[in-house]
């Protein structure tokens, strides 16, 4: 249980479903991490259960679309850990999934495009210094196969896992000179609070479950050990990938 010893993470979005669990199970082997959310009191409560379990969590107050925010995320981790190893962007909202592009706003399309995407981007730029100081690193973008595949409705939200994909191509590009890996993570249906909490939440479970040849949705701890594998040494020589975890379904 030491894969990550002597590791530092942020994980954004991560006072539940994928963020929490890519958090606990990497502060479980061994990395020192920084949790950031707009959600106060579950990012106390998630760190606190970190903690009674004996191993090392902070966390801060983080709007991933602010540019100036993010800053004071990467001042924050090396003001407690003195570097920066792993980020994993994994902060994100669906948006309505359920309108047809007539009755999608601008100002909707663009609301998910910041927080989906645009904060990749600056989590990428602001994390960039620091892991070239440390000798390297690993940055793991959360998309969604809605970023391979497209899905009737989700326009904004396909767009920016569509966008998030070709991020990390770029950046893996850019920054294989200084170590730093850059990988995206493509999850189908996981039960999470972002999922389970939209309107329409059932029928859309319903039939993403329906299309998944393991007849299942995901679970949030099996998209966090495919991201442990990309932030941990073990993946070394792996950059600008991208990790399907979907049941089947885009095999069909």
């Amino acid at each position: 249980m030491a894969r990550l010893k002597n590791k530092v993470a942020i994980v954004t979005g991560a006072a539940s479903g994928m963020g929490e669990a890519t958090a606990t199970l990497f502060a479980a082997e061994g990395a020192s991490v920084l949790l950031t959310d707009i959600q106060e009191e579950k990012l106390r409560s998630v760190v606190g259960r970190i903690r009674l379990e004996g191993n090392t969590a902070d966390f801060i107050i983080h709007d991933v679309s602010n540019e100036a925010s993010w800053q004071k995320v990467v001042e924050t981790a090396i003001d407690l850990y003195g570097k920066i190893d792993i980020l994993v962007n994994n902060a994100g909202i669906t948006g309505n999934l359920f309108a047809p592009i007539p009755e999608r706003s601008a100002d909707e399309f663009n609301r998910v495009l910041s927080v989906n995407l645009l904060s990749q981007f600056l989590g990428i730029k602001a994390v960039v210094s620091p892991m070239q100081q440390a000798g390297g690193g690993a940055i793991i973008n959360i998309s969604s196969i809605g970023g391979i595949i497209g899905s009737a409705g989700a326009t904004a939200y396909t767009a920016s896992k569509g966008g998030s994909r070709a991020l990390t191509k770029g950046a893996a590009a850019e920054l294989a000179k200084d170590r730093i890996r850059v990988n995206s993570v493509h999850p189908g249906y996981v039960a999470t609070p972002m999922t389970t909490m939209m309107e329409g939440a059932e029928d859309f479970a319903a039939r993403a479950i329906g299309t998944t040849p393991l007849g299942r949705g995901g679970t949030p701890e099996e998209i966090a050990f495919a991201v442990l594998y990309l932030a941990s040494d073990e993946s070394s020589f792996t950059t600008g990938a991208k990790f399907v975890i979907d049941g089947g379904t885009i095999a069909l």
